[in-house]
């Protein structure tokens, strides 16, 4: 616990004015990010006496190490960064709102030459249209399937359309009428993308003007005694009227508006929103949060405001549930001040945003059945949750008790080594903090030093490489002077891990450690962050690799056992029999859990390795001819069939290509025997002879 008065700033130091701050822990890693109307106003007051403090700001303060800021020109940069650092660092400390669930959109991919209509899950895409979310899968498909019968958009995958074009037959919705087959030339492609433009427009809730428009034309049509025609119009627009009834009408003035409602209690919040278009409601989502910080119902809104629009760039940008910014924003709370909030809003839109709190009306009872639902969401997030923080408290618990720990281990990694009969060694280490997979943490090693089936040694040079980089990193950022390091610490280039020891002392290379390096402002990227327990996957003689990589580097505050398959046993450096946890463990559940996933991740990264190797081509075996050229060759006549056909005049004149080497790719492929299908290396696809 560090002592708030050993990093305060000097009296004078922190400027008067706009900006935003960061406070980082003893290992640099930014723990919160703030801004403030006055950076001395507000840094004072996190350096008072700690009684006066709320617990969550006084264990934040007492975790930092130090404190840095950036002096803005206004309130509206200080809050557009401090989003930007909160999405980049994710501070622990910082509210960060969750999805409660995983909410599908309907998205319209106006990036691509013929747009897709399709369901979709997760990040947003730039160049795509989204509409929602919705509550279930199935609404999006139904709705979709009643305004396929007006707007026949393709909604077919990239591969059933490539197929299509092939054969020159469009698939059964094209002969039913509910897509307009452009792979095989109904339309043009700027047709398709009029029917696009035209779907979205009314998805967006553009809906009055287009049913007058096909109400007209049937009318028309009935009277030049065109009734085939106007009967289609008629079930067309029974079909829109259809989609548009699944969406209630809230608010009859056809308002575009979004609703924001926020249910808390001590520890944790509850998010909900309703977006509102056209007066009917067009999407519902959800967040859930941890108050790690000392906020109220405003702070909560404001950060909800930034997470729902922090990545919006105008009226038709993408995202946000419903075609971006609207023109109203309805919240429970105002944030405090309210005006750079509504001057962000205004630029992100381009035009002028109302954020208010409803006070009486239609919108006002709205914002009821929000507020509604943010509380049954907040409830039921407690219910789920509740036993899942006993569980994984315990577990860490029980860990630390078995294993003579001072702490519960906030931070575990476990290290798997993968191969092949010796070839393709590969090694995993996959990252747990606070009982749960922290995926970005997630690296992968290539074990290069040696070759054969010695998962000893290579344990042994992983670990040393993963905390040789650390070492690395504490050096350069001054926090450990380098005669601390004993001088053992040799740091490679920028960019590579340091040679590693191998059990037999003999000197290698060095290898490239992934992700090794800093970005641009010297932050520490990849190896920075310490565990407290490293977990191996294997017995004794692993544990004893990857206690002796950590002596040679002189580190003694992380913990070392392995969890041997067989029994489920786990093995302690030195010791000569394993501690066995009870079969109904929590702590052993959560070993293995942490061990099946690093097995899973070297697995996985292995067979990568092993399915790139075998992927060949008969290039492959041509004396000076390089990936690059490969490509060119098999970009340039499609397959290896037609390139073994090809004369040296006909090669030669592939970019890139001198005669001599055509007529040495000649030579090869009139000794090579055809073994199976060819590969395309540009595209990684199976290229069929023809």
């Amino acid at each position: 616990m560090a002592d708030p008065s050993t990093y305060r700033p000097k009296p004078g130091e922190i400027p008067d004015s706009p900006g935003v701050y960061r406070f980082r822990d003893e290992h640099r890693r930014v723990i919160y990010v703030g801004k403030a109307k006055s950076l001395r106003q507000r840094l004072g007051n996190y350096f008072q006496d700690l009684a006066g403090l709320h617990p969550r700001t006084r264990t934040m303060v007492t975790t930092a190490a130090s404190v840095e800021w950036t002096v803005v020109s206004t309130e509206v940069e200080a809050l557009q960064l401090e989003y930007t650092w909160i999405q980049e660092f994710a501070p622990r400390f910082n509210v960060k709102y969750r999805d409660d669930k995983s909410y599908p959109s309907l998205a319209v991919t106006m990036n691509e030459e013929f747009p897709r209509v399709q369901v979709m899950r997760g990040p947003k895409k730039k160049g795509v249209r989204y509409f929602g979310p919705y509550g279930q899968a199935w609404a999006i498909r139904e709705t979709v399937d009643l305004m396929l019968r007006v707007f026949p958009v393709r909604t077919c995958s990239a591969g059933v359309f490539k197929r299509s074009r092939q054969i020159g037959r469009p698939c059964l919705l094209g002969y039913i009428g509910k897509c307009s087959a452009p792979c095989v030339g109904r339309v043009t492609p700027q047709e398709h993308r009029e029917l696009a433009e035209e779907f979205c427009d009314f998805m967006a809730g553009h809906t009055g003007s287009y049913l007058r428009r096909l109400e007209r034309e049937m009318q028309e049509a009935a009277e030049e005694l065109e009734y085939e025609r106007a009967a289609r119009l008629r079930d067309d627009i029974d079909a829109l009227k259809r989609a548009m009834e699944k969406n209630a009408v809230v608010l009859t003035d056809a308002t575009d508006a979004d609703l924001i409602a926020v249910a808390e209690d001590e520890l944790e919040a509850a998010v909900q929103i309703f977006h509102v278009r056209g007066g009917r409601v067009r999407g519902q989502r959800g967040w859930v949060t941890d108050k790690v910080e000392a906020v109220g119902t405003a702070e909560l809104v404001e950060h909800a405001l930034q997470q729902l629009y922090g990545a919006e760039e105008g009226d038709a940008a993408t995202g946000g549930g419903s075609g971006g910014v609207p023109k109203e924003v309805l919240v429970p709370a105002l944030p405090e001040p309210a005006e750079p909030i509504a001057q962000w809003l205004s630029e992100r839109r381009g035009a002028q945003v109302s954020l208010r709190i409803p006070q009486r009306g239609d919108k006002r009872a709205l914002m009821e059945t929000v507020r509604r639902n943010a509380e049954h969401a907040l409830v039921l997030h407690k219910t789920k949750r509740a036993s899942d923080l006993t569980t994984r408290s315990r577990a860490l618990e029980e860990i630390a008790e078995a294993l003579d720990l001072d702490s519960a281990p906030l931070r575990i990694e476990c290290f798997d080594i993968s191969h092949l009969q010796g070839d393709d060694v590969v090694a995993s280490m996959v990252v747990f903090e606070d009982g749960l997979a922290r995926k970005s943490e997630y690296r992968r090693f290539q074990i290069k030093s040696f070759a054969g089936q010695d998962d000893v040694r290579a344990m042994h040079e992983v670990v040393s490489r993963r905390f040789r980089r650390y070492l690395v990193d504490k050096q350069r950022t001054g926090e450990w002077p380098e005669e601390e390091l004993g001088g053992e610490l040799e740091a490679g280039p920028a960019g590579r891990a340091p040679a590693p020891h191998p059990a037999d002392g003999s000197a290698q290379p060095a290898q490239p450690a992934q992700g090794a390096g800093r970005d641009e402002e010297g932050r520490p990227k990849k190896f920075a962050y310490p565990p407290q327990l490293v977990v191996v996957d294997g017995g004794q003689p692993q544990v004893a690799a990857a206690q002796a990589a950590l002596d040679e580097l002189g580190i003694d505050d992380v913990a070392v056992c392995g969890l041997a398959k067989r029994l489920e046993e786990v093995w302690l450096p030195g010791e000569s029999d394993p501690v066995v946890l009870p079969r109904s463990s929590e702590g052993l559940y959560l070993l293995q859990r942490v061990r099946d996933e690093a097995h899973r991740f070297a697995i996985r990264y292995q067979r990568g390795k092993r399915g790139k190797r075998l992927r060949s081509s008969p290039l492959d075996d041509v004396q000076g001819l390089g990936e690059a050229r490969k490509k060119a060759l098999l970009k340039h006549f499609g397959s290896v069939k037609k390139l073994r056909a090809a004369s040296v005049e006909e090669i030669s004149q592939v970019p890139g290509v001198g005669r001599k080497t055509a007529e040495t790719v000649v030579a090869a492929l009139a000794g090579a025997v055809p073994s199976g299908p060819a590969v395309n290396t540009a595209t990684g696809e199976i290229v069929e002879e023809e």
